[in-house]
Order: structure tokens, then C-alpha cells, then sequence
């Protein structure tokens, strides 16, 4: 989901007031996640791993192939001129993406593994792990807008948009924005989540530790948006996910960080004059 509209809301401020407030934010913000890190040091994998059959050498391999999918669809996407994303387009890669899910879903289960436990999506109550969201994507905006202005002002990024921000934006029906509304609120924070963070991160913590697959997932994740100015945010994002993920040991936690920063960025892109800088 694109980050411009969001990012853009937390800009700048020629407000004192305002200003001091974003740095006190970003200084409580930059000191939770720092400490939930330090609690993930002190704790051994073994510890966390939950039920006694984890992800081995065949999920590895299927990791790879979808890694190495992710980056052949990125190598596409960077060689070839930008195009405008269609609805047409958007249902597609909804459909793909379903498919990948349900052969990952399909192979784990012949596999013998047991999904909920692995994912912890009964390890805590519905209502604590939206809370627990609600809270830490709150404190993970100044850390992504501070990566914004970061890429914009050092790196002289472009200001284009993501192809489905620019097809929300563009859009003339109330039918076309509404299944661009459950698409990014409902159906892509599933399907994201479950890949990088419950699957990818998964592997990736098996073989080469927590804090070095908490970096390579988030990197592949703002690397499959395919939208080098927002690579830096995404980034910041997908970790503060993971961190989430991995500290919780839920999957819906960081399910309701995904879909409640979509969410936002939406209502950010139907109401741009609330939100000037």
C-alpha cells in the first residue's frame, strides 16, 4: 500500500507547538521499539518457538522459491517503464497472490504443521491483539515519516505515487473505490502478513537468526512494492511489523498494524485537504 499521502500528513510544521509534539512522538516512539528489541535479545529462540514441529528444510526450499519469484518480479517491474495499475490488474494479482497463499497454506498442512499455533492467532485475545496493534502502529508513524523526510531531503526521491494510490486517487465510481477499500483494508494485510511475516520471517528466523531475518524480511517487503521512493518507509514499516509480530507472537497484532496504516493512508488520499501540511 502507498505511504506518499500518509507521510506527507506528518511533514513539516511550522507550528512550535506542533513540531515539539512530532519530536517528543518520535522520541517515545524510537525508545518503545528500542525496548522491545532488547526484550527480543534476551530471548532465546528455543524459547519462543512455540510447538515442537517448526519450519524445516522443506519450507526452506519453498522459501527460496518464492524469494527468488519476489525477485524476478522486481527485476521486471524496475527494467520496464512505469504503468498506470487497472482494476483489471489489481483483481489479477489479488488472484495470484490467493493462489501462492493457498499452495503455502496447502504445503505446510501436509507438512504437519500446525498454522494457528505457529502464527499465535489464539496466543492472545482478538481484542488485545487489535489494541496492541492500534497502539504500536501509533508509535511506528514517526519512525516512517522521520525515513520519509530522510528520502526525500537526502535523497532527492521522486514524488510519484504507487500504482494502486494512484488508481484509488484516480477513480470515478463508488464500486471501483470500495473494492479498492476491502482490497487494502481487508485482503492485503492478510495476504501480506501471512507471507513475509508469518512464512518468509519464519524461515528466515529459523536458519539465520531473529534479528538478521527481521532485516531481510523487511527488505524484500518494501523491495516487492516495486516504488523505490517509498523503499526507505516500507522498510521502517515492515520491520516495525515484524518487531511486532515476533515480540506479540501474533500474527493479528501486526495484521491490524498493516490494514489499520492502509486504512489511514486511504482516508489521507479521500480527504487530502484535511491533511495539508
Amino acid at each position: 500500500m502507498g505511504s506518499d499521502s500518509v507521510f506527507a500528513a506528518f511533514g513539516a510544521d511550522p507550528n512550535y507547538a506542533a513540531s515539539l509534539f512530532f519530536v517528543l512522538w518520535l522520541f517515545v516512539s524510537a525508545g518503545v521499539y528500542f525496548a522491545l528489541i532488547l526484550q527480543l535479545s534476551g530471548r532465546t529462540l528455543a524459547g519462543t518457538a512455540g510447538p515442537a514441529k517448526r519450519f524445516g528444510l522443506p519450507e526452506a526450499f519453498l522459501a527460496v522459491g518464492l524469494i527468488f519469484y519476489l525477485l524476478l518480479l522486481i527485476s521486471g517491474s524496475s527494467s520496464r517503464a512505469s504503468v498506470q495499475l487497472s482494476t483489471r490488474d489489481l483483481l489479477a494479482n489479488l488472484l495470484f497472490s490467493v493462489v501462492i497463499v493457498l499452495i503455502v497454506v496447502t504445503f505446510l498442512q501436509l507438512r504437519g504443521l500446525d498454522i494457528s499455533s505457529l502464527g499465535g492467532f489464539f496466543k492472545i485475545s482478538f481484542r488485545r491483539a487489535v489494541g496492541t496493534g492500534v497502539i504500536l502502529m501509533f508509535l511506528a508513524y514517526p519512525l516512517i515519516s522521520l525515513a520519509d523526510v530522510i528520502t526525500e531531503r537526502f535523497f532527492k526521491a521522486g514524488t510519484s505515487k504507487q500504482g494502486i494510490v494512484e488508481l484509488f486517487s484516480g477513480s470515478r465510481t463508488i464500486e471501483q473505490r470500495v473494492m479498492i477499500i476491502v482490497f487494502a483494508v481487508a485482503i492485503a494485510p492478510v495476504i501480506e502478513e501471512f507471507l513475509f511475516r508469518f512464512f518468509l520471517y519464519g524461515v528466515l528466523k529459523r536458519y539465520f537468526g531473529r534479528f538478521l531475518g527481521i532485516i531481510v524480511n523487511a527488505l524484500l517487503f518494501a523491495a516487492a512494492h516495486t516504488h523505490l521512493p517509498s523503499f526507505m518507509p516500507l522498510f521502517v514499516l515492515g520491520s516495525c511489523f515484524t518487531i511486532a509480530y515476533e515480540w506479540s507472537g501474533s500474527l493479528l497484532v501486526s495484521m491490524t498494524m498493516h490494514s489499520l496504516f492502509n486504512s489511514l493512508t486511504l482516508v489521507v488520499l479521500a480527504f487530502p485537504e484535511l491533511f495539508s501540511q
